[in-house]
């Protein structure tokens, strides 16, 4: 096992998956970092390893010294503490199924080395599959589903993944954590995908000639939701998911009243028009699984017999 590598316990259930996410820069809507770190906390899943932060850090470039170096704790002039660079591996699942979740930080350099060694954790841990999470903003109807992103490691994903209501990148740029692992992992015949999330930002003061006046969301549980959606369909998890289903109709909600506000104290904005505007351009693809469509059948056929 690499070196770089950390792990205390080997969970046994029988089929074993991965999510994965990072602070990162692709992390709109806190797709990357905040879904999994919520399902580490929604599922009481408990810490089995961890990847070394050996050289993957840098501690400054000029210029961008905020971003970079580790944050320190000090109290009437002593070190309380410095807060470590974390790559962490939680696990939570039965003896059948079992959910290992990363949480990590973008490496700034020897990202090869990074790859490998979370490779070599991901066999070790017996991983069938990794699926990574992202977020990117665009501008997109903020009550409507979110636009799934996809790539994936090898040729073969390609057919299942269809399935879920994607859409297949054809980006040419900078490449992502997500998109630079998905792409080494072929050489290790690994099953990687990434899920990309759009998550709504709008600029209404660009129309107006306005200083900017905008919406953007910080934690996109819609966003969130319609991915554990597609998890636990494709990984069979089961994972109770009406906390998320009720905090993304509660995002709705206020985006909807932020929308009125600015429609009511700002008309000269064109609210309502651009956001129309934005809503004819959108294709939504929503997810609906077989099993979901009888079940919400099932459900309005036993509320059409109570009444």
């Amino acid at each position: 096992m690499s070196e770089l590598v950390e792990l205390w316990e080997r969970p046994k259930a029988r089929r074993i998956y991965m999510i994965a996410g990072w602070h990162q820069w692709a992390d709109a809507g806190a797709v990357s970092s905040g879904l999994p770190a919520y399902l580490i906390d929604h599922l009481d899943a408990r810490q089995i390893g961890r990847l070394k932060p050996d050289g993957f850090y840098l501690f400054q470039i000029p210029g961008t010294h905020h971003l970079l170096r580790p944050e320190v704790h000090f109290q009437e002039g002593y070190s309380k503490q410095i807060e470590p660079r974390r790559n962490d591996f939680y696990y939570a699942g039965t003896e059948e199924q079992g959910l290992v979740i990363f949480l990590g930080e973008e490496p700034h350099m020897n990202v090869d080395d990074y790859a490998d060694a979370l490779f070599h954790a991901a066999r070790e841990l017996q991983v069938r599959r990794m699926a990574i999470v992202g977020g990117v903003y665009g501008a997109m109807p903020y009550d409507k589903d979110r636009e799934i992103s996809c790539t994936y490691s090898l040729p073969s994903m390609k057919a299942e993944l269809e399935a879920y209501a994607v859409r297949f990148s054809n980006y040419h740029g900078g490449a992502t954590i997500g998109s630079y692992l998905v792409d080494r992992a072929e050489q290790y015949q690994l099953e990687v995908f990434v899920f990309n999330a759009f998550v709504p930002v709008y600029d209404f003061g660009q129309s107006a000639s306005l200083p900017i006046q905008g919406v953007r969301i910080e934690n996109d549980y819609r966003a969130w939701y319609e991915l554990m959606r597609r998890f636990n369909h494709m990984f069979g998890l089961g994972i109770d998911l009406s906390d998320l289903d009720r905090r993304s109709e509660e995002l709705t909600a206020s985006i909807e009243a932020k929308v009125e506000e600015l429609d009511r104290t700002m008309p000269q904005l064109n609210v309502r028009a651009y956001l129309q505007k934005v809503a004819s351009e959108f294709t939504e693809r929503p997810f609906m699984p077989l099993d979901d469509v009888w079940e919400e059948g099932l459900s309005d056929l036993f509320e059409d017999l109570e009444d």
